[in-house]
């Protein structure tokens, strides 16, 4: 069973993931794996781009999205004519020849991975380059993952990805859809600060940063002051600064979004 596995750590938002599956099915029919994917309105293979925080603390990340292959995906049963089925490597391919462009598998998608082609009157959506790998190319991977510089974009058996799987997570798993696309470093929730003396108004090196709630943790500040507690879940907490004898403490610190406490004053 084919997965595929992104590595947010690696990804540079080079963008070539994205415009390689472009110039693979624009103007190309792989029929009966697919019609050609229109020039505009259609991203099969899709990077988004998440900056979370604010300045100063900011985090930027990138997230390859595309069909997840589901083992239990909702567009199947939502087809009344049958015309989406699963193969054996468990790729999802919609039947283009099949497909009556009723919309139904759109409404269940989701992940908002399948597209309405309005000149064709069809659905279509990525198809793990199936074409590609039928066909015994020397290409033995989807065009996304050939085209990734950094490695980052990895498909392959299932069985090859155990330790990345297990480390890694699915996009909203409370859907129940059992995706195959998995993800290594997404970032988590942080909470982040400067802390300074408001007497010398300069920053406060080596300050001891304790982290209290549904986490623990401690750090200390680096030589711009800075302290950054991350991997948080959503949740409550408190964050106490000790130095030189100054203590100073913050409660109530809630990671529903990511947290920059800005300019702290230890006096």
């Amino acid at each position: 069973m084919k997965v595929f596995v992104h590595d947010a750590a690696k990804c540079c938002g080079c963008y070539q993931c994205q415009i390689s599956c472009k110039d693979e099915h624009c103007s190309n029919d792989w029929t009966p794996y697919a019609k050609p994917q229109p020039l505009t309105g259609q991203f099969w293979g899709k990077l988004n781009e998440y900056v979370i925080g604010t300045v100063p603390k900011v985090r930027m990340y990138y997230i390859s999205q595309r069909c997840n292959h589901c083992d239990n995906p909702s567009c199947i049963p939502a087809c009344p004519v049958e015309a989406i089925y699963k193969r054996d490597d468990g790729l999802v391919i919609i039947d283009p020849a099949k497909c009556t462009g009723c919309k139904l598998c759109i409404d269940a998608c989701q992940y908002e991975s399948i597209y309405y082609n309005e000149g064709l009157n069809i659905a279509q959506k990525c198809t793990g380059c199936a074409h590609i790998l039928d066909r015994g190319w020397p290409i033995t991977e989807p065009r996304c993952v050939d085209a990734c510089p950094n490695e980052c974009l990895m498909f392959g058996e299932e069985s090859g990805f155990s330790t990345q799987i297990t480390q890694g997570e699915v996009l909203n798993p409370e859907l129940g859809t059992e995706p195959r696309h998995y993800y290594l470093n997404i970032p988590k929730k942080f909470i982040g600060g400067t802390v300074y003396d408001p007497v010398t108004e300069e920053v406060v090196i080596g300050a001891t940063c304790t982290l209290s709630g549904d986490k623990t943790a401690t750090v200390t500040t680096d030589d711009f002051g800075d302290f950054w507690f991350e991997g948080l879940a959503a949740g409550s907490f408190s964050v106490k600064i000790e130095s030189g004898g100054k203590v100073k403490t913050i409660d109530n610190i809630s990671t529903e979004k990511d947290v920059n406490l800005g300019d702290i004053a230890l006096s």
